[in-house]
């Protein structure tokens, strides 16, 4: 189906950017890239993260959910920021599917999974891609998701009833368009049932906002950023990690990971939220201590900072913080478990900074957290390719002889995967020197 009146096609859209743009940028600063944030109070989340250790979480959506994209990304975070949680994920996604057409397989796709946490994600499809947007599909809409939530609250299944992704069209015309206004309408009937909502279309539309900012600013065409690919509905690599953010910041996941501060002039701990610092030295030029974190930052791979000018996960999901007080003028080095983190001079480093993506080389990881974050997004992506290879042997291949012989493997490989991420995402007890740079 052809998108028509939902979907527009400003000039400020066209390809995105590109690995090879990164690449160039990267060598440009001397393969020295440092990506640091400016400072920022630590505080606390008022909201606790939605997901609790023991929760079965099932995403019930479309094609976008069916991309099995924004959905890694939690994952993910989760895995990093709260690695003794044992929570299971479970994508659901269908192309093509409306929250009236996803009724009949909440029993096979949600509750038989043991679901204790589910987010539901319609709306283009419910309205045609636009060539249904009228009142007939919006009742039946907002029927589905009255059933959903009532059927989830009859199993005290915590449901969250999510705007959709943005489309790729004008974000400042979308907000009083159709599929926004009818999405506000299933989230209000869904507060009113006691259900949880969060607005994805609003959020994905502060970071839309940016990169049609970005895109205006642009002079070269081939440069231009998207968050979507060429149809204007599904979404590309950028569009999915802005979803995931939003999701994220709606289920109360936390914007600081944790914040160390010390006095190198005292020799003292000034401060330890979320870490404990241990074995403190002072040094003829500097100052060591061992970090041990509760949780840690969440990482996306050689590049990934490159997105967050974008979609600003470090200050909203990422804040690792270092504050390093009373050291002599001058610039320092600062290492973690002897990797260059990079050199800043002492006022910067006595205001603190968000060293979560810090790196002396933009090819390689920052710290061994960065490092342990890209592996366990390795594993990530390994149990979502097998669980995919599961999915269309079960739905295509169930006749092979040994059909049930090979469910009980992939259940066993994917519990041995499960495992070992939450293995690697463990914190480990992380030396940190701050020494004067020469």
């Amino acid at each position: 189906m052809t998108p028509n009146k939902l979907h527009h096609d400003p000039d400020t859209f066209t390809q995105p950017c590109t690995r090879r743009k990164g690449a160039a940028l990267l060598a440009s600063l001397g393969l020295a890239l440092v990506f640091l944030v400016a400072p920022c109070q630590a505080g606390t989340n008022e909201n606790s993260f939605a997901l609790k250790d023991g929760d079965t979480m099932v995403f019930l959506g479309d094609s976008i959910t069916a991309a099995r994209g924004y959905t890694k990304i939690v994952e993910l975070y989760t895995l990093m920021r709260h690695p003794e949680a044992r929570v299971k994920f479970w994508n659901a996604g269908q192309g093509g599917d409306t929250a009236s057409g996803a009724v009949s397989r909440l029993e096979r796709d949600v509750f038989a999974r043991g679901a204790t946490v589910v987010t539901v994600a319609f709306g283009i499809n419910d309205i045609g891609w636009g060539t249904k947007a009228d009142p007939e599909h919006k009742q039946k809409y907002l029927d589905g998701i009255r059933t959903i939530v009532t059927e989830c609250q009859k199993r005290h299944v915590r449901v969250f009833i999510c705007s959709p992704a943005v489309l790729h069209q004008d974000p400042e015309k979308a907000e009083t368009e159709y599929l926004q206004t009818m999405a506000d309408e299933g989230m209000a009937l869904a507060k009113s049932l006691g259900a949880g909502t969060i607005d994805i279309s609003r959020a994905m539309r502060e970071v839309q906002r940016k990169v049609v900012a970005a895109n205006a600013q642009e002079k070269d065409p081939k440069n231009i950023t998207r968050l979507h690919v060429e149809d204007g509905i599904h979404l590309n690599d950028l569009g999915q990690l802005a979803m995931a953010w939003a999701l994220l910041k709606g289920l109360g996941a936390e914007a600081d990971v944790s914040d160390a501060a010390v006095d190198a002039a005292t020799a003292t701990v000034v401060s330890a939220t979320g870490c404990r610092i241990t074995d403190f030295k002072k040094l003829p030029d500097g100052v060591a201590f061992v970090r041990t974190d509760a949780g840690l930052p969440l990482n996306l791979g050689v590049l990934s900072a490159l997105q967050y000018r974008f979609v600003p996960v470090p200050d909203t999901l990422n804040r690792y913080q270092l504050t390093v007080q009373g050291l002599s003028a001058g610039r320092y080095n600062v290492r973690a478990e002897g990797r260059l983190l990079g050199t800043w001079d002492a006022k910067q480093l006595a205001e603190g900074m968000n060293i979560s993506s810090a790196t002396a080389n933009g090819w390689e990881p920052g710290g061994p957290w960065d490092a342990q974050s890209d592996a366990v997004k390795e594993l990530v992506d390994a149990r979502d390719k097998m669980w995919m290879g599961g999915k269309i042997r079960a739905e295509h291949n169930a006749t092979n002889p040994k059909s049930a012989a090979l469910a009980k493997e992939y259940e066993r490989l994917d519990d041995q995967l499960t495992k070992l991420a939450r293995a690697q995402a463990k914190p480990c007890a992380y030396r940190f020197e701050v020494r004067a740079a020469q």
